[in-house]
C-alpha cells in the first residue's frame, strides 16, 4: 500500500512531535508499505522520510518545480534519497498527483499547507471523487481545535453529522496502521453526507 503522509515543513516544532513521525516512517516500511509525500527534508516531512530511508523503504516524494527553480533544495529543503522524486509546475499539480498514487492518508500535525491538504482530501471524498482512508495523527492533541470546529460545524448546520465518518482520529501509530490495513472502501452517497434532498 502507498500511504501519503501530509505533514509540517516546520523546523522549530517540539521535537515529540519529529520522533513520533519517524517511528511512522519506519513502521510504514516494517509493514511493507511505501511512503508518499511532499519530499521535504525538514519537518515532519523530513521525519517521516528519515524513517523510511533507515530501514530501506521506497520513497516517492512530489515537489513542485520553483522549489529548485528558487534555491529551495540547494540547502537541503528537499529531501535528498527519495527512491523516486517526481516534480511538478505547481503545489495544485503536486496535491492532485500525491492524492492519485496513493491508497490511503495520514495527515500528521501541520501547518497551512497541512488544512489545505487535509481539507481538499475530505471535500473529495464528500463528493464522491475517491473513497480511500482517510486518518488523522492527533499527537499532544494537536488537532483537537479543529475537530472542535468541525464539530460545531455540524451543530450549526453547516456540514452534516455523517462527514465525520469520513476520517477517523488516531493518537498513536500502531492504531493508525492498523486502522489503514483493515478499512474496506464503501461506496458513499453524497446525499447522506451533504444537505442536500433526494
Amino acid at each position: 500500500m502507498k500511504i501519503c503522509v501530509f505533514g509540517a515543513s516546520s523546523s522549530i516544532i517540539h521535537n515529540s512531535y519529529i520522533e513520533q513521525i519517524e517511528e511512522l516512517g519506519r513502521e510504514i516500511v516494517r509493514r511493507g508499505h511505501e511512503l508518499v509525500y511532499g519530499a521535504g527534508a525538514s519537518g515532519l516531512m523530513g521525519a517521516a522520510a528519515r524513517g523510511a530511508y533507515e530501514l530501506g523503504g521506497h520513497i516517492t516524494g512530489v515537489v513542485p518545480n520553483f522549489f529548485e527553480e528558487n534555491d529551495m533544495g540547494v540547502d537541503g529543503l528537499i529531501f535528498q534519497n527519495c527512491t523516486e522524486l517526481i516534480k511538478t509546475d505547481s503545489m495544485r499539480e503536486r496535491k492532485r498527483i500525491m492524492e492519485d498514487i496513493s491508497d490511503a492518508f495520514i495527515v500528521a500535525p501541520g501547518g497551512i499547507g497541512t488544512f489545505e491538504e487535509f481539507f481538499e482530501v475530505f471535500t473529495l471524498k464528500q463528493l464522491e471523487r475517491h473513497c480511500k482512508a482517510i486518518a488523522i495523527l492527533n499527537i499532544n492533541g494537536y488537532y483537537d481545535s479543529m475537530l472542535a470546529l468541525l464539530n460545531e460545524a455540524v451543530k450549526q448546520g453547516f456540514l452534516r453529522e455523517a462527514c465525520l465518518d469520513l476520517y477517523k482520529v488516531f493518537d498513536n501509530i500502531t492504531d493508525i496502521l492498523d486502522y489503514l490495513e483493515g478499512y474496506v472502501p464503501q461506496k458513499i452517497n453524497v446525499f447522506d453526507v451533504k444537505n442536500i434532498e433526494n
